[in-house]
């Protein structure tokens, strides 16, 4: 990976190691600006700027490409994220892709909608006035439309999402049947062992796509 142009004012850093590329930086004015102008970072926040990560990370698509996406997540966790994604990448987990919500001007249902995989978007936990996970930096989504949000009624949002309420791989050779993550799936141990909750494993609802971090 080349990279050029690096200022002295935020930090940097790019690793090459089993053929995994990763860039993390400091967020810096060009994305400053994408995230408020993307409506992904207001004012009055609870966290600034300054505690953030800007992540470059290699994925792999639905149509099996190596892909480089973007992620913004909290600088305690940004390292961790790395490693995770990096085993993600080994054991060709797909994604279908790795956006900004900022691209979504932080609407989160048109970036479900996209089947994007985020990180950060300052946003109250939908129906009330408390923070999100995801406006700390903490919480991921991954591939949302293989891994709905079920209401403790049942309910899901997202017409595409549908075909997956039954959690099963019809054929796991299918690269969008392996982005559907199941309890005993790696991505969930992986997640785990670096002390994130799943939400799939929550009782009253049941949120597939996400993971997010306490600690």
């Amino acid at each position: 990976m080349k990279i050029k142009n690096l200022g002295l004012i935020f930090l940097f850093t790019v690793t090459l190691f089993a053929d995994y590329n990763y860039s993390i930086s400091n967020i810096n004015e060009k994305i400053e600006k994408r995230m408020f102008d993307g409506n992904s970072h207001k004012k009055d926040c609870p966290i600034e700027l300054k505690d953030l990560r800007y992540l470059n990370l290699e994925y792999i698509d639905f149509q099996g490409n190596t892909k480089v996406g973007e992620l913004i997540v909290h600088k305690d966790v940004s390292q961790e994220i790395v490693e995770i994604f990096e085993n993600l990448y080994e054991i060709k987990y797909p994604i279908e892709r790795m956006q900004l919500v900022s691209d979504f001007l932080g609407n989160d249902f048109d970036s479900i909608e996209a089947n994007n995989t985020s990180s950060y978007n300052c946003r109250n936990i939908a129906g009330t006035k408390k923070w999100s996970r995801h406006a700390l930096g903490k919480a991921i989504d991954i591939n949302p439309l293989q891994n709905p949000y079920i209401s403790k009624e049942g309910n899901i949002s997202h017409k595409e999402s549908l075909k997956f309420r039954n959690r099963v791989r019809t054929n796991p050779f299918d690269l969008e049947q392996r982005a559907v993550i199941l309890k005993n799936d790696e991505i969930v141990e992986l997640f785990k062992k670096k002390g994130w909750i799943w939400g799939g494993d929550w009782i009253t609802i049941k949120d597939y796509q996400h993971f997010d971090k306490r600690k």
